[in-house]
């Protein structure tokens, strides 16, 4: 009878003990990184060398057309993270407060707060470290006590210019990983990762790195990875042929210190993309040491991890330095996601746009969204198979201009009524403008109509 009764027992213990594991909601791992482009080597030929990366890639899936919704960091951050298009009055510009401009939005940490979850925010997630920090987070957001402009360098304090007298524009000081702050933030989210181990909530754990954004301060090492010498520049330093007077480049680069090299010079381009080049190399190697953090603690098999930058960048194509247009290189980002069940090593070319992200993470997560405003669409589906159909066309925008992409064209209108079209497909580069070629009147037209319905949509 007694053998009976401990048989039923250890029948009853191992259903509840199975029901638990089915039910235990994962974790996320939610990595932020700064003015990255997909110059990663998972997404194809390219000299950068970002190891740790490329292993997170092999172990999920690189979407290799992913678009913001603005090109400037607090706007694109403000959408992805509220999942609501920028519209002619919200997330416009790198000022975006989503408490100010959507207030009662929901945001996607507070949404997995209300289902449960722990929140943390590490480095820079919200541009605004205060913005909606109270009822997004479980705990007050954390940030290094310096920014990514503090330099280390002696000499490095004398300089001073650029339009906005700040100091150089690129650094590389003999120093560990942790002097500067995207080392502070690795050190803390990995201490954090130690501690929310024993808390008995899934978490969400967001960590924003600062680099490669501006100005280009790394350890020595890492630029020390890289031959200056044989790093080739960019083949189309020429603005787009036929392209309308309203399509500029950023100008934030100008606000440094020159170091006394001349502007768009040769070795200026040299110089420049061996600083980025280093700071993405720096930035692999503090992802590494999270992602391997992880991996000590045995929470990789039950967490998601999405890494994501905020928008693109140009690297001297054009003559462009920075974002704040929408250009392909200004609009297109790295997005990769592992996955507990999903495979890895996979590449997916379907369109996906930043604010599917909140209605993804939440069905990977088994949540129901609270949030009944979600402009986005789940891509879980393409994560399972990423040749399936996906959308059509996906938007972006940038001060007086709006963008649509699909997958051969991107079509943009700027407010005075100039336009511009690329096709991707024989010129990915976006050297010539074919707006105003006659045998295009008819896609033209098509795109136009279906930028004004998203137009419409968002107001």
């Amino acid at each position: 009878m007694n053998y009976f009764k401990l048989l039923s027992f250890s029948a009853v213990f191992l259903a509840c003990s199975l029901t638990w594991a089915t039910d235990q909601k994962p974790n996320v791992l939610f990595i932020a990184v700064d003015d990255l482009r997909p110059e990663l080597g998972c997404y194809g030929d390219t000299p950068v060398q970002s190891p740790h990366i490329d292993k997170l890639a092999a172990s999920g899936t690189v979407f290799e057309r992913a678009y913001c919704q603005v090109a400037v960091c607090g706007a694109s951050r403000a959408s992805l993270l509220t999942g609501l298009r920028p519209n002619p009055t919200r997330f416009l510009s790198f000022k975006t407060y989503a408490s100010k401009e959507a207030p009662g939005a929901m945001t996607l940490p507070q949404e997995f707060r209300l289902h449960g979850y722990h929140c943390v925010s590490n480095g820079k997630i919200f541009h605004h470290k205060t913005d909606t920090a109270d009822r997004s987070w479980s705990e007050a957001p954390w940030r290094p006590p310096i920014t990514g402009t503090h330099t280390l360098n002696p000499e490095s304090k004398s300089m001073r210019g650029g339009t906005k007298n700040r100091g150089p524009v690129f650094e590389f000081a003999e120093v560990p990983d942790n002097a500067y702050p995207d080392g502070m933030i690795a050190d803390k989210t990995i201490k954090d990762l130690r501690r929310l181990q024993r808390v008995k909530k899934p978490f969400f754990l967001a960590c924003g790195f600062l680099k490669p954004h501006l100005p280009f301060y790394a350890p020595k090492k890492y630029w020390d990875m890289y031959d200056r010498e044989s790093i080739k520049l960019a083949d189309n330093r020429y603005f787009p042929n036929n392209a309308p007077g309203s399509l500029k480049g950023s100008r934030e680069i100008q606000n440094y210190h020159d170091r006394n090299i001349k502007f768009n010079s040769d070795q200026w381009h040299q110089s420049c993309r061996h600083g980025y080049y280093a700071c993405v190399s720096y930035i692999d190697a503090q992802i590494g040491r999270v992602l391997h953090s992880l991996d000590e603690l045995g929470l990789r098999e039950n967490t998601v991890i999405v890494l994501w930058g905020d928008h693109g960048w140009h690297l001297g194509e054009h003559n462009f330095w920075g974002k704040h247009n929408v250009l392909h290189l200004s609009t297109r980002s790295p997005l990769i996601v592992s996955a507990p069940g999903f495979a890895g090593g996979q590449k997916c070319q379907r369109l996906v746009e930043f604010v599917d992200l909140y209605p993804s993470l939440c069905d990977l997560a088994g949540l129901t969204p609270r949030n009944k405003q979600l402009a986005g669409k789940s891509f879980k589906p393409l994560l399972a198979n990423p040749k399936q159909s996906g959308k059509p066309a996906v938007f972006s925008k940038f001060g007086n201009a709006n963008s649509v992409i699909t997958e051969r064209y991107n079509y943009a209108e700027f407010k005075n009524g100039e336009r511009m079209l690329f096709d991707l497909s024989i010129d990915p580069h976006e050297n010539r403008n074919i707006a105003e070629v006659e045998q295009n009147r008819e896609l033209v037209k098509r795109l136009h109509g279906l930028l004004q319905e998203n137009l419409a949509a968002s107001r």
